[in-house]
């Protein structure tokens, strides 16, 4: 097992434009995202591994891990520094076999911290709880609270990560509640300033620490 970060756990947004994605990519990363995760559901598989493997390198400059999101194949290929999982993407068990243990491996656990013991006790790096506040990327998930993550606190000896719908004003009531880390896209990537709205989210956690 390896060490997950805490901090700004990064998400991608789906495009064609790999030119733009880099671009975007490093200016979260010069902000001090502490974790990027590539998410791209497109067919294009040749465009999917072009992205994954030019992200891996990217991020390996900021000394970041690339986790690939629900695709353990192109994870394995690229060489990234790990995969996450949801409840339908296969087992965590075949992923640490795959994988190694020198990989990270993250699993969606949506609202059920049964799900958390679960992918805890499956040998997972890191596990996450969302959706928190509406999401413009899945306007329909089912909503996780704060209570959650307080239960987690004790039984959880993972980082907790928090997502959806996170954003400067809401994040510290997520952290408070014993949040490891903040996933986020839009509050990054919408923002008209992508350096500016990473350092900002992750001094949050710096005045957390301070605390």
């Amino acid at each position: 097992m390896s060490d997950f970060p805490g901090g700004i756990y990064a998400i991608t947004f789906e495009t064609a434009d790999t030119g733009h994605l880099l671009e975007q990519i490093e200016a979260a990363l010069l902000g001090g995202v502490a974790a990027v995760q590539y998410r791209d559901k497109s067919a294009d598989v040749a465009r999917r591994h072009e992205q994954a493997s030019e992200l891996v390198t990217l991020c390996h400059q900021f000394g970041v891990p690339l986790i690939i999101n629900d695709d353990l194949r192109l994870a394995d290929l690229c060489d990234a520094d790990g995969v996450h999982l949801g409840r339908d993407d296969g087992s965590l068990r075949e992923a640490r076999i795959i994988l190694g243990k020198n990989k990270l491996i993250g699993a969606s656990c949506y609202q059920s911290l049964d799900l958390a013991l679960a992918a805890q006790a499956a040998g997972a790096d890191y596990v996450a709880f969302g959706s928190f506040f509406p999401s413009p990327t899945k306007p329909a998930a089912a909503r996780a609270d704060v209570v959650l993550l307080r239960a987690a606190t004790p039984a959880i000896h993972l980082p907790v990560v928090a997502i959806g719908g996170i954003t400067l004003a809401n994040a510290p009531q997520l952290l408070d509640a014993g949040a490891d880390s903040l996933a986020v896209l839009s509050a990054l990537f919408n923002a008209p300033d992508v350096r500016a709205a990473a350092h900002d989210l992750n001094h949050l956690f710096e005045a957390e620490s301070e605390q």
